[in-house]
């Protein structure tokens, strides 16, 4: 009889291996099990989407006025997207979670647990880089975007507008704030190290420079307030790298072509 799976994360003996239908219907419960912690936070966030408006609105100088809208339609999509954003945030650790969940039977014990605190780290470097780019960032870049200008242009804002900013300039912080476990991950597999980073972390400022540009804002006090956090991120990425180096898998199997 085929192997039954049971559901959570499984431990498979060092001889058992998943079948392509096995792998298939546990990706299945992880779908499932994503879709309906999605489904269920998104109905909370809705019913309380005036306040979670309310929050994101917060950031705004206290003579913008309400946001308007230009259709109909506009304050009910506008307020889903606000509440799908909002439910994505709050399941993020169950979703970081299965997707962990999945591929955990194909490693050893001891990588269960570094992979464990893989996602507990990014998960948690995620949010940070989120609260930092809400809290920190985006009210200064607003006071200074909104009064750049003041003159010519008229202050009222969209409220889709509004919010798909908010959204895409926290998004972009959390991401940012990734950096440490991506220079770490790569000096994991062999691909770089500490010395690799020390020596080209002029190169690094300019990619810093060039990536806090590009996000919504760009404006001069944004951009330093968001290059700050990023240099000392990456001075942590360059001692995770020192702690966490191996050589690469070629390497350590005796080189390319070796008996």
């Amino acid at each position: 009889m085929p192997r039954v799976l049971p559901r959570g994360t499984r431990r498979l003996g060092p001889d058992q291996r998943l079948s392509v239908v096995g792998h298939l219907d546990e990706l299945r419960r992880r779908l499932i099990v994503s879709a309906v912690a999605l489904v269920v936070a998104f109905a909370g966030m809705y019913a309380v989407h005036g306040h979670i408006i309310d929050l994101l609105t917060w950031p705004l100088p206290d003579d913008s006025g309400k946001l308007i809208t230009l259709s109909p339609t506009e304050p009910f999509f506008t307020s889903l997207k606000v509440s799908l954003w909002a439910a994505a945030l709050v399941v993020l650790p169950v979703l970081a979670y299965q997707v962990y969940a999945f591929i955990a039977p194909a490693v050893g014990e001891h990588s269960k647990r570094v992979g464990m605190a893989v996602v507990g780290s990014l998960v948690s470097l995620f949010v940070a880089g989120l609260a930092f780019g809400f809290t920190v960032v985006l009210p200064f870049a607003l006071k200074f975007l909104l009064g750049f200008g003041d003159d010519s242009f008229s202050g009222d804002l969209r409220a889709a507008s509004y919010f798909g900013f908010v959204m895409a300039l926290t998004l972009g912080a959390g991401l940012m704030f990734q950096l440490p476990a991506v220079m770490a991950g790569l000096a994991r597999m062999g691909l770089t190290d500490a010395d690799f980073y020390k020596r080209n972390w002029r190169v690094a400022i300019v990619a810093i420079a060039a990536v806090a540009a590009v996000l919504p804002g760009g404006d001069p006090v944004s951009m330093f307030l968001l290059m700050v956090p990023q240099v000392l991120l990456y001075g942590l990425g360059v001692v995770l790298a020192g702690r966490f180096h191996q050589e690469p898998l070629w390497r350590q199997a005796g080189g390319w072509g070796e008996d």
